[in-house]
């Protein structure tokens, strides 16, 4: 299992996501371009083998267009050993800049968009354009949207022709290969950037966040809101990743901190700090960690006595007198009643006996 990420100076490192331990290292000194940063990255899951000289493949895209993919041969000795085997690089736009690249679940096509840059769909094994999007008409007002892409998600794993792609002016559009190359729906979310998207795993539901730390739920089929996340973020959302067996979705941005959200009531389950801004977020389900489990000696066996309150260790504690409480009036007998009243008058009797003594003294 292997771990890649870009840093902003554009270097990548792979590595461990267990121990942590740096496996390798691409240099930005490259075939990418230097003064642009790297906007995509995605480390092919048919190369999460064991480390030891086994190859492992990655999809890079930087903000000028620039696309790589590199197959790298990770060596047991050190970082410094590890070689590019090979390379195949291509450019996904003429003119703009990319802010959002995805891989369908298969890993066979990727999606590029941008400021500039209409929704592109290319063929990863030949790195030829299969589609692209075509910009929508003219708004009532006459008014054209520039183009500008910010995020971008597939709503299946198995099918690449559905995807659900935000714009900076706070719009989500849905696009079917198969109908038309304009979005075949599309509505507003509040009044900033779409910055995240995340399928979910019933394939029709997708989640948004924006840069003012909105996040909701909705219906792609209808467009219609599900119903918004309680627990306001402070900063803007970056990046939501749904579980793939739990209901459990998570969320970072720029405050900094890590959430976990219930999907079906929608309430913050969990927030962690990290102090730095978080740009992206990852869930490994087949993360497990074995517990100890205690010897059955040190268990607590229920047959052996506890001892309570006030009672010490081998001294038998005297028990406690309690009076007779009269709350049942109605249980009580007439013979008793005459008793008490009796008792009663004979006590009278006695005070008024040494009252007159005293007295008489």
């Amino acid at each position: 299992m292997l771990l890649a990420v870009a840093r902003k100076n554009g270097q990548i490192e792979i590595l461990s996501p267990v121990s942590g331990d740096l496996q390798a290292t691409i240099p930005s000194a490259s075939d990418l371009d230097l003064q642009s940063d790297v906007v995509g990255l995605h480390l092919f899951a048919n190369s999460n083998l064991e480390f030891s000289t086994r190859p492992c493949t990655l999809l890079t895209c930087t903000s000028k267009g620039n696309a790589s993919i590199r197959s790298i041969d990770i060596s047991d000795s050190s970082t410094e050993s590890s070689r590019l085997d090979s390379s195949k690089a291509w450019n996904v736009c003429g003119s703009g800049s990319i802010e959002c690249c995805k891989v369908d679940g298969n890993e066979k096509f990727a999606l590029f968009g941008g400021k500039g840059v209409e929704v592109n769909l290319w063929d990863l094994d030949n790195c030829s354009k299969i589609w692209n999007a075509k910009s929508p008409p003219k708004d009532n007002l006459g008014i054209f949207t520039p183009t500008w892409f910010t995020s971008a998600t597939f709503l299946r794993k198995d099918d690449h022709r559905k995807f659900v792609a935000g714009t900076n002016s706070h719009q989500v559009r849905l696009y079917d290969m198969s109908a038309q190359r304009r979005p075949v729906l599309s509505f507003d979310f509040r009044e900033t950037p779409i910055k995240a998207l995340a399928e979910d795993i019933d394939g029709y539901s997708i989640y948004v966040g924006n840069g003012s730390g909105d996040m909701a739920s909705f219906d792609i089929r209808t467009g219609k809101l599900l119903g918004c996340f309680t627990g306001k973020c402070s900063g803007s959302i970056r990046s939501i990743v749904r579980h793939p067996e739990l209901p459990v979705v998570a969320s970072c941005g720029l405050d900094s901190y890590i959430r976990l959200w219930d999907t079906k009531t929608r309430q913050l389950l969990s927030s962690v700090f990290l102090k730095q801004h978080l740009l992206h977020v990852v869930i490994d389900s087949g993360f497990t960690v074995e517990a100890e489990i205690p010897e059955e000696a040190d268990l607590p066996c229920k047959e052996q006595p506890v001892n309570k309150i006030g009672v010490v260790e081998g001294v038998e504690a005297s028990p406690l007198k309690r009076k007779k409480s009269l709350k049942n009036k109605g249980d009580v007998t007439e013979s008793e009643r005459k008793k008490r009243s009796k008792h009663s008058k004979e006590g009278k009797r006695s005070k008024g006996n040494v009252k007159f003594m005293k007295e008489g003294l």
